[in-house]
């Protein structure tokens, strides 16, 4: 929201901006401009200013040249034609003799969202990606990407991908890092950028020039890449040696990742690059950021999950700091449960011990959980450890509250499964009916690193694969606004998608239901997501389907009965999904899902209610089917 007194402060602006006394001096007159970014950034709308920035891009200060196409940039969607008028300065600069000032004018001109821009840098583009200027180049090849986006669904420029691929041997390293990331975006409807033999070996040879950004973006995209023999695997492997010594944590993991995928046939060669990747994994899971002690720790236990007690030999690394969160102090205590050995369980049980007495009840309890899981081999000393806890008295593990039961609760039950013997334990643990949530306790085998190899080095050991798959689920619904897609936004003549026909037995359908809709009931996708994830699944149907109907005739209809599009996918996507809710005149709600595999198959529906109301239910579900019956001339 604009500040108060925003127009008075426009209107000084524009007398500042047009002062001949300021023009002439320089330093003054950025001083000016500098004020109209300060406001611009502070969320004073400065748009009413735009002719006099326009005027000011003509300069040969490459200060003021910036300050103006940091503007314009920031404002050519809201004043396009006045934008128009700095085009012309725009493609002279890209002429200009400084190198700075073409990569300047350059990146602007591909930054200006406003209709009609791509006939005026495509050739602006394909001269930078043959200036002599290394600045140039990145700044050109980037622009390539931007160009493509701004296209849409046009057909890929085959002059541009040509040019791009002949511009990875470019004597710039970032040139070079820069075009894969080009490529990738360009040709993402193809399955991405293709790395050969002849560019896969010329990458390795580069590795050494580049920065650790460029080296963690090239080892990912030589995962494409299969060596052809035996020879040439161990060849490649030995001119990564080196990745594997980097300061950077980013680089040896993605160098790890790398040599665990095209060793797959080397089980050793796997082993061996483990061995030499602990210690950098041990420096990270001290490291002052707690996002990267986090992701660290948890890539330790995807590789204690095939190498046992690897890091057995370092366990204190593994004890818990007071200073650090609750999560951090969990993925630690996981750790520690996979390394005890006869040499060190005692230090390991007095540590967690130590944390039994902790003031957060939550890490108490993982504690007692984590004595207990160590019980099954050391069943001695954790039962000593536990009956002593009982004699405490600390109100978090002694106390009768019903809040609190569950920690003392989780000790008498290990101390007196315990005090049956270990494979009495393992006997009612291990059961078909005994609760999923201890399966922990139980012997489980090793993970072969094959397993997962791919995964390594990505957000699945954070996450978990299920959750990962879910997330990324998301993902490939477009568009998206943040972490959730959002609704497909409707464009103008929509309304006329649906005939007017359609459009009455819609509503009389949805009026004689027994059902009657709220039709201002909206939920943003933050809530959706919440509500969904918190709700049983109440129905779930197969509905028929056959052709294709585009996803703004779907919304209309959908709209027509008063039932809100939360997410839909873009046409032709496979899958397809949609999410919708509508609420009643009680205040229930229908949440649903909408899944389409392929054309001419079955929709699947699911159906979510805030509360359980059968008649209501079906009710909906007849509106619904009514809905895709009238978009597909069809009857359900």
């Amino acid at each position: 929201m604009p500040y108060w007194g925003a127009d008075d402060a426009v209107a000084e602006l524009r007398r500042a901006l047009s002062n001949r006394h300021a023009q002439a001096d320089r330093l003054r007159y950025r001083n000016v401009l500098l004020r109209v970014i300060r406001r611009m950034t502070q969320g004073v709308d400065v748009s009413g200013v735009f002719m006099e920035m326009v005027k000011a891009s003509a300069t040969g200060d490459i200060v003021q040249k910036k300050l103006v196409y940091l503007y314009m940039c920031t404002y050519a969607s809201r004043q396009p034609d006045l934008a128009l008028l700095a085009i012309n300065t725009l493609c002279k600069d890209c002429s200009d003799p400084n190198p700075m000032v073409r990569g300047l004018a350059l990146r602007s001109m591909c930054s200006l969202r406003m209709p009609g821009i791509q006939e005026y840098i495509q050739q602006p583009v394909l001269n930078g990606l043959r200036d002599k200027a290394s600045y140039v180049r990145r700044v050109a090849v980037l622009g390539c990407a931007k160009m493509q986006k701004l296209q849409g669904d046009t057909e890929v420029d085959g002059v541009l991908v040509n040019e791009l691929y002949s511009l990875l041997r470019d004597q710039d390293p970032i040139v070079v890092v820069n075009c894969l990331r080009a490529l990738e975006e360009i040709l993402r409807r193809e399955g991405g950028v293709v790395i050969n033999k002849p560019i896969a070996h010329h990458l390795l040879k580069r590795m050494s020039d580049l920065d650790q950004w460029g080296q963690s973006e090239v080892l990912a995209f030589l995962l494409r890449y299969k060596p052809r023999s035996e020879e040439e695997l161990f060849n490649i492997l030995s001119l990564l040696d080196g990745s594997l010594k980097s300061s950077s944590p980013s680089v040896v993991m993605a160098a790890t990742k790398l040599f665990l995928v095209l060793a797959k046939d080397f089980p050793q060669v796997q082993t061996d690059v483990l061995v030499r990747v602990k210690g950098p994994l041990l420096a990270a899971c001290t490291s002052e950021s707690r996002e990267l002690c986090f992701a660290a720790l948890c890539h330790v236990r995807q590789i204690l999950g095939s190498l046992p007690g690897h890091f057995s030999s370092h366990y204190k690394k593994f004890f818990c700091s007071y200073s650090e969160p609750h999560y951090i102090k969990c993925q630690k205590m996981e750790v520690l449960c996979e390394l005890v050995n006869d040499e060190n369980v005692q230090q390991v049980l007095e540590e967690l011990k130590s944390y039994c007495t902790d003031v957060s009840a939550e890490l108490a309890q993982g504690a007692i959980f984590a004595i207990g899981s160590i019980a099954r081999t050391y069943t001695e000393q954790c039962v000593g450890i536990l009956t002593a806890l009982l004699g405490l008295k600390q109100e978090h593990i002694t106390s009768e509250e019903e809040t609190d039961m569950v920690v003392r609760d989780r000790g008498l039950f290990y101390y007196r499964l315990l005090q049956a013997g270990v494979e009495e334990a393992k006997r009612v643990l291990c059961s078909p009916k005994s609760d999923p949530s201890l399966g922990l306790l139980e012997d489980q085998a090793e993970r072969p690193v094959n397993k997962w190899a791919s995964e390594f080095n990505t957000l699945v050991p954070v996450y978990g694969k299920a959750c990962w798959a879910v997330v990324t689920a998301n993902w490939a619904m477009e568009p998206r606004c943040g972490g959730f897609p959002c609704a497909v936004p409707m464009t103008a003549g929509t309304e006329s998608l649906i005939s007017e026909g359609n459009k009455e037995v819609l509503q009389v359908h949805s009026n004689s239901a027994g059902l009657t809709l709220i039709p201002k009931a909206h939920l943003t996708a933050e809530q959706f997501e919440k509500t969904w994830l918190s709700l049983d699944m109440n129905c779930q149907q197969a509905l028929p389907w056959h052709g294709a109907a585009h996803p703004d005739t779907i919304q209309t209809a959908l709209q027509v009965v008063h039932i809100q599009t939360i997410a839909m996918s873009k046409a032709g996507a496979q899958p397809w999904k949609a999410y919708l809710s509508a609420q009643d005149e009680s205040g229930c709600l229908f949440l649903t899902e909408l899944l389409l595999e392929t054309e001419n198959s079955e929709m699947q529906v699911s159906v979510k209610q805030s509360e359980e109301r059968t008649e209501a239910l079906q009710h909906f579900i007849s509106v619904l089917r009514t809905v895709m019956g009238t978009v597909l001339g069809l009857k359900y």
